[in-house]
């Protein structure tokens, strides 16, 4: 059984994480596929962390525009990974184990990985990540979704790198899972502590559910921005899962 970490009752930015990360074939979560993956685990601030790592050979060639960014070659995955079925189901159960202990999950831009997650435990193993969780409940922390509801009229863009600029994070080796998994830990850790008055009150089971709500807040502001610029792109309010269509 796995065994809970003990928390810093007020301070859930000061208590443990995992972070969670993923390498894909491209940003549609409907049809791209896992590359690589990651896991980090720190039990306090300052701790040495302990980091986890899956690399899958897709069964489909990696576009040359996502090899540009992440670097993962065909030949690698082909020499070096592993069957997408087995990556899939480990990578599922470890954020099972985490969701047990209690442990908030960090995932940046959390409609994106986890709704890619559920869908290739949905094409490879007729399973979803829901079936994987058993019941336990996913305590995600988002920091693009704590940003922008912190510091909601700031200009300019807010990927992980931006971020990690602007509240000056160390990113070394953007664009592979482990070192954005890390840097989006420690991401979360300076917004808890930077932003107390604002985030800091809250249980992590009770920063997630405000979390679902400030994200389809956000949401509905770009759709009402994109409807005013006449951009016919359509967002999704869903977090941190997108909801599976119907068979």
């Amino acid at each position: 059984m796995t065994q809970p970490f003990p928390m810093d009752e007020g301070h859930w930015y000061r208590g443990p994480f995992a972070s969670f990360d993923t390498e894909t074939t491209g940003v549609d979560v409907e049809q791209d596929r896992i590359v690589s993956a990651a896991l980090v685990l720190q039990s306090a601030p300052g701790a040495e962390p302990t980091r986890l790592s899956w690399l899958a050979d897709p069964g489909v060639p990696i576009p040359e525009g996502a090899r540009a960014v992440h670097g993962i070659t065909d030949e690698r995955v082909r020499a070096e990974g592993r069957p997408p079925a087995l990556v899939t189901a480990e990578i599922a159960a470890a954020l099972a184990a985490q969701a047990r202990a209690g442990v908030p999950l960090v995932v940046m831009n959390a409609p994106y990985d986890l709704t890619l997650l559920d869908r290739e435990l949905r094409r490879h193993r007729d399973s979803s990540l829901d079936a994987f969780l058993a019941g336990a409940e996913l305590l995600v922390v988002d920091p693009r979704v704590l940003d922008k509801h912190v510091d909601r009229y700031r200009k300019g863009r807010r990927t992980l790198t931006d971020l990690c600029a602007h509240y000056g994070v160390v990113l070394d080796g953007a664009h592979d899972a482990g070192a954005d998994a890390w840097a989006a830990l420690q991401l979360v850790r300076v917004l808890g502590e930077r932003y107390q008055g604002t985030l800091g009150a809250f249980s992590p089971a009770e920063l997630h559910l405000r979390q679902r709500t400030w994200h389809a807040a956000q949401a509905r502001g770009l759709q009402e921005w994109f409807d005013r610029s006449g951009t016919p792109e359509r967002v999704d309010r869903s977090w941190p899962l997108r909801p599976a269509a119907a068979a």
